[in-house]
């Protein structure tokens, strides 16, 4: 059986973004952005190798940024050329020993964001075509123009679509279109399907739907942009199921899981034949607040099961009010239960999930991307539970301890409740649901993200 090889195009030197790196190298939230890029198809279940074109004199760096993150699938780094058609060529000869009807994907190195469904998506309609774009429709009315700026043509937008990356092809295919660019001197392409639509045009390209999340990091304003999308969750359709497999005889500690969205997920992983332990303020008397008390409590429960594969953190206390009307107490417990606490079982965890290579799970609030009248000091304990996340997950990383957060929109628990009264249940989610992607995340091999969950399902 032939093998599905991803090519990552790093080899550009990012002239229009500026800074003493190319772009690829230039810190997206905490981490290059060609280790997002290169994270996807290391992850993807389709992609069986990873060939990474670089510049030369960016080879040794890559090679490091592949050590460090332990990367199994990454094959080679091959020197790039001046222009794309010239890297494209560099990976198409380094894979030369390879059967005509290998699968190879070529992606931009700065589309950080692709998904698994897109990468699944080419692989399969490899199947029964040649080659594939990745394709988005426009939402703006495309115009051409003269060299003088004025307009020729204004094309039918319905017809028109917006390339992005990965495009696949049979490796066949796209090297003899190479080999007859170069016989004929034509190397001025902007993508490689249109060397294919060039050179074979006999060829169908087949498009398949891309996503406006695959941006293209280009100029500064997009680094900001891919914060952004980065920071508004992450994408569920990679991760499996939770199973008996999952979670049987896996030891969980969950603090705050005596109501809401942490006792329905020690209902559901109790039923998948996991170990729960619990602990909050009304149940035994655990405050978050207290870190001695949380580490005396982690060591317990490790007497008692044996081990911590899990720990989660769902205590949270939501108090509405005007910022100039709440009291210091009603404050101080804003803070040290949603914050304190959190960085408290956060210290108290790590030796436990060190030893498992377990993960920790947060929770943290929509609230977070802006803050809202009324719960201030609530939402920002929220967004910086979300900077807490992503700062452990890079800390804990070479402990092989995992560190995720959820996001879930309006939930109906007790203390929602408390503060909004009854609300109409069609707008909000049920924790049960919310409990049982959250078990989903617990268990996955993901680590700093941010999962959102939202009533319509997205």
């Amino acid at each position: 059986m032939s093998k599905t090889i991803a090519v990552i195009l790093s080899g550009g030197s990012g002239s229009r973004f500026g800074g003493a790196l190319p772009k690829q190298f230039t810190k997206l939230a905490g981490k290059a952005i060609i280790e997002y890029t290169v994270d996807v198809f290391e992850k993807s279940a389709k992609i069986d190798e990873i060939f990474i074109v670089s510049q030369t004199h960016h080879i040794e760096r890559t090679w490091e940024i592949i050590k460090n993150n332990k990367w199994k699938k990454v094959k080679s780094v091959i020197t790039g050329g001046k222009e794309r058609f010239d890297s494209t060529n560099s990976a198409l000869l380094a894979l030369s020993s390879y059967e005509p009807q290998t699968k190879v994907l070529f992606h931009d190195a700065v589309r950080p964001l692709v998904s698994q469904s897109i990468i699944q998506n080419c692989v399969e309609a490899l199947e029964k075509f040649d080659a594939v774009d990745v394709v988005i429709t426009s939402a703006d009315t495309l115009v051409e123009v003269y060299d003088d700026g004025c307009i020729s043509n204004i094309p039918d937008r319905s017809h028109m679509r917006r390339g992005q990356t990965p495009q696949a092809f049979k490796l066949g295919i796209i090297q003899k279109a190479y080999q007859k660019a170069l016989k004929a001197n034509k190397i001025a392409f902007t993508c490689d399907c249109g060397v294919v639509r060039s050179m074979l045009p006999g060829t169908r390209v087949a498009t398949v739907e891309g996503s406006d999340r695959n941006m293209k990091v280009t100029n500064p304003v997009d680094l900001f942009i891919a914060e952004k999308l980065l920071q508004s969750g992450n994408s569920l359709d990679h991760l499996e199921d939770i199973s008996h497999d999952s979670l049987n005889n896996k030891n969980i500690v969950i603090f705050g899981g005596t109501s809401g969205i942490g006792l329905e997920m020690k209902n559901i992983a109790l039923q998948y034949g996991a170990n729960v332990e619990v602990a909050s303020r009304s149940h035994n008397g655990i405050d978050v607040s207290n870190l001695a008390l949380v580490k005396e409590y982690l060591s317990n429960a490790k007497k008692k099961m044996g081990h911590i594969n899990y720990v989660v953190n769902s205590a949270g206390v939501l108090i509405k009010k005007p910022i100039d009307t709440i009291s210091l107490e009603e404050i101080s417990s804003l803070i040290d239960i949603n914050y304190t606490g959190a960085v408290n079982i956060a210290i108290a965890s790590r030796q436990h999930l060190t030893e498992t290579s377990g993960v920790l799970l947060n929770f943290t609030s929509s609230s977070y991307t802006r803050g809202r009248a009324y719960y201030a000091i609530y939402s920002s304990t929220k967004a910086a539970i979300v900077n807490l996340t992503q700062s452990l997950a890079d800390e804990w990383e070479a402990d092989g301890v995992r560190v995720n957060c959820i996001n879930p929109e309006r939930t109906a628990t007790p203390m929602r409740t408390a503060n909004f009264g009854v609300e109409p249940p069609e707008l909000l989610l049920d924790a049960k649901d919310v409990a049982k992607i959250s078990l989903k995340v617990l268990t996955s091999n993901e680590t700093g993200i941010v999962v959102d969950v939202r009533k319509d399902g997205r």
